[in-house]
């Protein structure tokens, strides 16, 4: 009974992850209802496994889910973490507090770490901030190879005299698309914007950005390009949602357990 509540309570938490990841993707949203029927079942499932095999763990799973909603809220209420992203490791909280070790084992051993043992939500967010940090270093070799395929400056006219910081932050989560494109693709966000000075016309980067007024700084950029004042080519990001690098670390993580504790031991030794 203990293998096939766990087995629910992982395909329950695959099946709405990977649909919350997919509406995030298509539409930037995700529907409170998502969280409102993953919640209840998961704390139905995992409360059925405790009564029925070891009711002396309820305590570590109350735990494991007050230190995860904490860190949850914390990372909201900072901006490093969406709602839906906050909301969708709480509940994975409610469903699997700890590693489910009678139903995996990890294609290495020692990726059972002590925080995928007592903490399991809190190593698929770190497994989840790995691969999106792995996503800006593909970010980074594709703005290199842009870089010497087409023999432009990455950063073309007042762009240039933009801080290092702003730089290395555009170049590790956006690249280089048409502005034609930009129109085309509602999903990918400008990264740049013009305004008109005393003198010509300045671009500046825009490190974060957001749904609104997206479509009036795709306007300017393309009245700016039309007008012959900017290149055609401008900075973008496709903004992935965080949700699907939290479904990948999921995914990770009954695989191969903490990635990072893994690392962390190969180069230890």
């Amino acid at each position: 009974m203990q293998t096939i509540l766990a087995a629910a309570k992982v395909t329950l938490s695959l099946a709405f992850l990977l649909y919350a990841s997919w509406s995030d993707y298509k539409t930037r949203e995700v529907s409170n209802r998502v969280w409102a029927f993953y919640a209840p079942l998961a704390l139905f499932l995992s409360l059925s496994e405790l009564l029925l095999n070891d009711l002396s763990k309820l305590p570590f799973f109350g735990l494991s889910f007050g230190v995860t909603a904490a860190f949850a809220i914390i990372l909201f209420y900072t901006g490093a973490f969406g709602g839906a992203d906050s909301k969708a490791l709480m509940c994975i909280a409610l469903a699997l507090p700890f590693f489910p070790e009678t139903l995996f084992k990890p294609i290495f051993a020692s990726g059972i770490s002590p925080l995928a043992q007592n903490l399991f939500p809190l190593t698929i967010f770190s497994n989840a901030v790995l691969f999106a940090a792995a996503s800006g270093i593909y970010m980074l070799l594709r703005n290199l190879i842009w870089r010497i395929k087409t023999g432009k400056k990455i950063f073309e006219g007042t762009l240039g005299t933009e801080s290092i910081g702003k730089k290395i932050l555009v170049m590790i989560t956006g690249y280089k698309v048409s502005v034609a494109k930009l129109k085309e693709k509602w999903h990918v966000y400008p990264m740049e914007d013009v305004e008109e000075g005393e003198d010509a016309l300045k671009r500046k980067l825009v490190v974060v950005p957001k749904d609104e007024g997206r479509d009036e700084i795709v306007e300017r950029l393309s009245k700016a390009v039309d007008a012959g004042k900017i290149d055609a080519y401008v900075w973008a990001t496709p903004g992935l949602p965080m949700l699907i690098f939290v479904t990948i670390g999921f995914i990770v993580a009954l695989l191969f357990g903490d990635v990072v504790w893994l690392l962390v031991s190969f180069v230890l030794g």
